[in-house]
């Protein structure tokens, strides 16, 4: 199998030939993917006045539409094997995440979890800007839901780079979806450097400790960190947009934490929960939890001088400003909300 070329991270070239990234990108992300033509065969251009019409013989609709999908799939995979398609410094696969990741993420997030998405506009359309949610529900389970809101509903079809922990790129096959996904290590050199590049960029201050909070504490935010992401988005230049998450506290509720387990697998925690380990691999299956994602106004820190990243008192604010936030959103959003599963 031939090796994917490399290409720098900021080069827009478009693997269709010179078309700016942006422009390809689809609008709400829930359309069928484009369909590169097979060799020898004319491209399908769609009709000035609405979308093509089944082809196909009487009784056959959506003939063409299963003749296109697999010449697509096709194309797809002969690009795969070929080495044909593009990743960025970092790794990611821009094309591998708009076909195939996406699309085994969507129906969790459409249909499981039934995710509702409020406030997409505060997300800006072009350039740079670092969202910071909290974090929960024993696995990270948040942060790809996240990932799916922005793809599916940016009205410019952003995407979301995540910046993960130390323990995502140690474990096989998980390190390699990661990085084909977007995701880096949270390290404030990578992120700056993609917020500088014009990429939205999300990071889940409380880590761990979040993630692997007991159930008693659901929906009270821990600590924050010194202020990272703070300094990252002040010498970047670009709006800090506070995102509150709330249902995936719900999904594994954990009641206990087998704290030697932990150790000697050499994991943060070891979550006991009403379902695992007591029901085995069955144990494992998440709650069906009824999600609502709101992203908050941003808060911009383009007007602060070059050297107000190093201000300790200005990084306490503004860490402090945007926990507050999110606390009172969630609490906001518990209250409107009718049951944790409806």
């Amino acid at each position: 199998m031939a090796d994917a070329k490399v290409i720098p991270f900021d080069d827009d070239r478009s693997r269709s030939g010179g078309v700016p990234r942006a422009a390809r990108r689809r609008p709400s992300g829930r359309g069928t993917a484009s369909v590169s033509a097979l060799p020898g065969q004319a491209e399908a251009v769609e009709p000035p006045d609405g979308p093509e019409e089944a082809v196909g013989p009487p009784g056959e609709a959506g003939g063409g539409g299963w003749d296109r999908r697999i010449a697509g799939g096709l194309a797809f995979l002969r690009r795969r094997v070929t080495g044909e398609y593009d990743v960025d410094e970092f790794g990611y696969d821009e094309e591998l995440t708009d076909q195939v990741l996406m699309s085994m993420l969507r129906p969790v997030y459409e249909k499981y979890f039934r995710v509702e998405v409020k406030g997409i506009e505060n997300i800006p359309s072009e350039g740079g800007a670092l969202i910071v949610s909290n974090h929960s529900g024993t696995l990270p389970l948040d942060g790809l839901m996240l990932q799916v809101a922005v793809h599916d509903n940016h009205p410019a079809g952003r995407h979301l780079r995540l910046l993960a922990a130390d323990l995502v790129f140690m474990l096989p096959v998980v390190n390699e979806l990661a990085r084909k996904a977007g995701h880096t290590l949270a390290c404030a050199e990578d992120a700056e450097r993609l917020l500088r590049l014009g990429e939205v960029v999300g990071v889940m201050p409380e880590g761990f400790k979040g993630l692997g909070k007991p159930f008693g504490d659901r929906y009270k935010l821990q600590r924050f960190g010194r202020g990272g992401f703070v300094s990252t988005a002040l010498r970047a230049g670009v709006p800090i947009v506070p995102c509150s998450i709330v249902g995936a506290e719900e999904i594994y509720p954990m009641i206990g934490n087998a704290k030697t387990l932990a150790r000697l697998l050499g994991f943060p925690y070891f979550p006991i929960t009403p379902t695992f380990p007591w029901l085995g691999p069955l144990g494992a299956v998440p709650l069906p939890t009824k999600w609502t994602i709101q992203f908050g106004e941003p808060i911009p820190t383009d007007g602060y001088p070059l050297e107000a990243a190093e201000d300790p008192m200005l990084m306490f604010n503004l860490t402090d400003q945007v926990r507050e936030q999110i606390q009172h959103t969630l609490y906001k959003l518990l209250v409107q909300r009718r049951s944790v599963f409806f």
